[in-house]
């Protein structure tokens, strides 16, 4: 089961690990994105920081069969690196859900949501078509931060 689906630029790293896996139990940690699905040291990176006994998958998007781990009843937490990764799994398939923005980095055009999440006018838009297509979507850092709302 997909119990939460995170959207940051960092993919896997210390607030994870440390905040977010236990908080919500996970078994398995979903890496959808395009290019670490195709860089080897990433793959081993990432192994190396995911404890033993969480099963990490590491694919391209398009690769991924959500529905699959929405329904096989192991605790499941997705991470994208950016929105249009998040934008493309839902039209692969993925489920109604928590979807999290936990971190998107600054850049050209982009103004601060948060401390940790800056958006385009694209990535706003696309969170929005997201939400209205029945995604629950929520600006949160860590669990012990409180969640808000897109404007």
């Amino acid at each position: 089961m997909i119990v939460l689906s995170r959207i940051d630029s960092r993919l896997i790293h210390g607030q994870v690990i440390e905040a977010w896996l236990p908080h919500l139990g996970v078994k398995r940690v979903v890496v959808a994105d395009d290019d670490a699905a195709l860089d080897p040291l990433a793959k081993v990176a990432y192994s190396m920081a995911i404890p033993d006994d969480v099963e990490l998958v590491l694919a391209s998007v398009k690769d991924i069969d959500f529905q699959e781990f929405a329904d096989d009843g192991v605790p499941t937490l997705v991470l994208f690196r950016e929105v249009k990764s998040a934008v493309a799994a839902r039209e692969w398939g993925l489920p109604d859900g928590m979807l999290n923005v936990g971190n998107v980095h600054s850049g050209p055009g982009r103004v601060s949501v948060s401390r940790s999440v800056y958006l385009d006018s694209s990535d706003s838009s696309a969170l929005a078509r997201l939400a209205q297509s029945g995604m629950t979507v929520r600006v949160q850092a860590v669990p012990s931060e409180a969640a808000q709302s897109l404007p």
